[in-house]
């Protein structure tokens, strides 16, 4: 359902692909940096050192998601000189597309990347060598990782929603709300093999930030409501 949202909401508007696949870059170059950094850190460190090395995954996840947000931002000042642009080459003076839009895309973008990402490593593991639950341990890590693979999609799509209006609207708390929620997210991968302990927390975030996403653009209960009930 989450890649669906490439298929029916932008897959038809050229100017929509476009800002999606550099959206999609900008979280890879983020990763990137993110793991060269974690992978200098490991290789200078005493890899017998347990402690030390959980040590090291911690901070590498939690330096991950700050500098995924950091791009966010830079992102976002892009996307902001963009518009200008269009607005200036236009002949009616208005931008083809609106920030509100733009941050969907982009959010779709920073979400599709990093689901991809995910269904690789799960098909390197799919290869084995090994059988998933052979020692007693739960089985269920392919599909609890596909559904954690798609609420971090949706989660994407709507930080970029959230975080998008708070630097437009200098609404500094509603960025910091966005970047708690995804260093609580990725935390709670530390749970696992507990995979309640971070699917539920997962899922109840997804709620509260699709909700908060969709009144900061502009719905509301009745139009929800219309929509449901498939009335114009």
């Amino acid at each position: 359902p989450a890649f669906g949202l490439f298929l029916f909401t932008i897959a038809r508007d050229p100017l929509r692909i476009i800002i999606l696949i550099a959206g999609a870059f900008f979280w890879l170059v983020s990763l990137l940096l993110s793991s060269l950094i974690w992978f200098i850190a490991v290789k200078a460190s005493d890899p017998r050192d347990e402690r030390l090395q959980k040590g090291l995954l911690i901070f590498g996840v939690m330096f991950s998601v700050l500098l995924q947000e950091a791009f966010r931002f830079l992102y976002y000042k892009l996307l902001r000189k963009a518009i200008e642009g269009l607005v200036a080459l236009s002949e009616d003076g208005c931008s083809p597309i609106s920030i509100q839009q733009m941050a969907y895309v982009a959010g779709v973008g920073f979400g599709l990347m990093s689901g991809a990402f995910s269904m690789i490593n799960l098909l390197a593991d799919a290869l084995g060598p090994g059988t998933v639950g052979i020692h007693g341990d739960s089985q269920l890590y392919f599909l609890t990782s596909a559904f954690m693979t798609m609420v971090l999609i949706f989660l994407h799509t709507f930080w970029g929603i959230l975080f998008f209006h708070g630097c437009e609207h200098r609404r500094w708390w509603e960025i910091a709300a966005v970047v708690v929620m995804h260093l609580a997210v990725s935390g709670s991968s530390f749970c696992n093999p507990l995979y309640v302990g971070s699917l539920v927390p997962s899922y109840l975030l997804m709620a509260a930030a699709a909700v908060w996403a969709y009144l900061l653009s502009g719905g509301s209960v009745q139009n929800l409501r219309r929509f449901l009930l498939c009335k114009c």
